[in-house]
């Protein structure tokens, strides 16, 4: 399933609850990488004005810094043993989501692993720049998690799935089928109804209307077998913010346009990043390698430890992220 992980680390307790949420996901047989991006772009103006020595002389240092964090945050959290493949790497790169997307893509990760933001409420997905940047065009899976998930919320007990029957959240459930069976936890599967405004008219929706959908909807997700149907009446951002703590961890897909293979981050997957109220994992399109997709005024240029890295009308749904 995830074979090939990286994890974000950085100087904040973010990279500490990442770990721990790698942990959760990754199996024991399974690449970890934990991977420290150190943005290039203040070093370059110094290069050029400075002797070449002296630049050198900066970076070795700055390497040494990032080299001597990575050894602390992995055993601090206990990974030099009971895993068969642990590393660390330092990234050179001029923007941390660049130098995340251009590392996973050259070592074909399978999942990206963020912390949420040190100002984010506990319990709470809550991402920063640097995350919603390393988030949004992925080309593997993401997974972000909550603020003091090393601490407080270790153990996958729960898993949910936002599902609308599109291709996207058919894999997100399987995936959460998967990683239900590992952790021997309860799985359901959550839709939001809502109706356009035009087709009811103006006032208030009958509750019974209300109602009988929610039963349909319910229905639908329990044909699926093997998990417990949920359905909320609303936009799918509120419905899936409320799902959300009800799990431990929940599973969506992106939405289905955009680059093959890439992970979109639309409008309701961009807010799930902030208000989410556990882990939160989010699937790409389809399998990495379906089709490439390189802006071509965006030339790489993240340097991975000396190297260039190169029913019909009413009925439940949740728009395609």
């Amino acid at each position: 399933m995830f074979g090939k992980t990286i994890v974000c680390v950085d100087e904040s307790s973010g990279g500490r609850d990442a770990i721990a949420l790698a942990k959760q996901l990754v199996p024991p047989d399974g690449e970890l990488t934990l991977a420290h991006v150190v943005c290039i772009s203040a070093w370059e103006p110094m290069a050029l004005r400075a002797a070449y020595a002296t630049g050198e002389r900066t970076k070795r240092g700055e390497r040494e810094r990032a080299e001597g964090l990575l050894r602390v945050a992995r055993d601090q959290a206990g990974l030099a043993s009971g895993r068969s493949s642990i590393s660390t790497r330092v990234v050179w790169s001029p923007s941390v989501g660049r130098g995340l997307h251009e590392f996973a893509e050259s070592g074909a990760a399978d999942l990206l692993v963020l912390g949420s933001s040190r100002r984010g409420m506990l319990g709470r997905v809550s991402v920063g720049h640097h995350t919603r940047a390393a988030l949004n065009g992925a080309p593997c899976a993401v997974a972000v998690a909550p603020a003091g998930y090393c601490d407080h919320f270790r153990t996958v007990r729960r898993i949910g799935v936002g599902y609308d029957g599109s291709l996207e959240s058919k894999k997100a459930l399987e995936i959460a089928r998967e990683l239900a069976a590992t952790h021997h936890a309860e799985l359901s599967a959550c839709t939001a109804v809502s109706v356009p405004l035009p087709t009811i008219g103006p006032g208030p929706m009958a509750p019974r209307v209300i109602e009988r959908l929610l039963h349909n909807a319910r229905e639908r997700i329990a044909e699926l077998g093997g998990v417990t149907p949920m359905a909320g009446y609303g936009p799918p951002l509120e419905v899936l913010a409320s799902y959300s703590a009800s799990v431990d961890l929940l599973v969506v897909g992106s939405r289905s346009y955009g680059a093959i293979g890439r992970l979109v981050h639309g409008s309701t997957s961009d807010e799930l990043a902030r208000t989410a109220r556990c882990a939160l994992l989010v699937l790409p399109r389809s399998a990495r390698g379906a089709a490439a997709y390189e802006d071509s005024n965006d030339r790489r240029s993240t340097v991975i430890d000396g190297a260039v890295g190169g029913d019909q009308g009413p009925r439940a749904r949740i728009p395609r992220r």
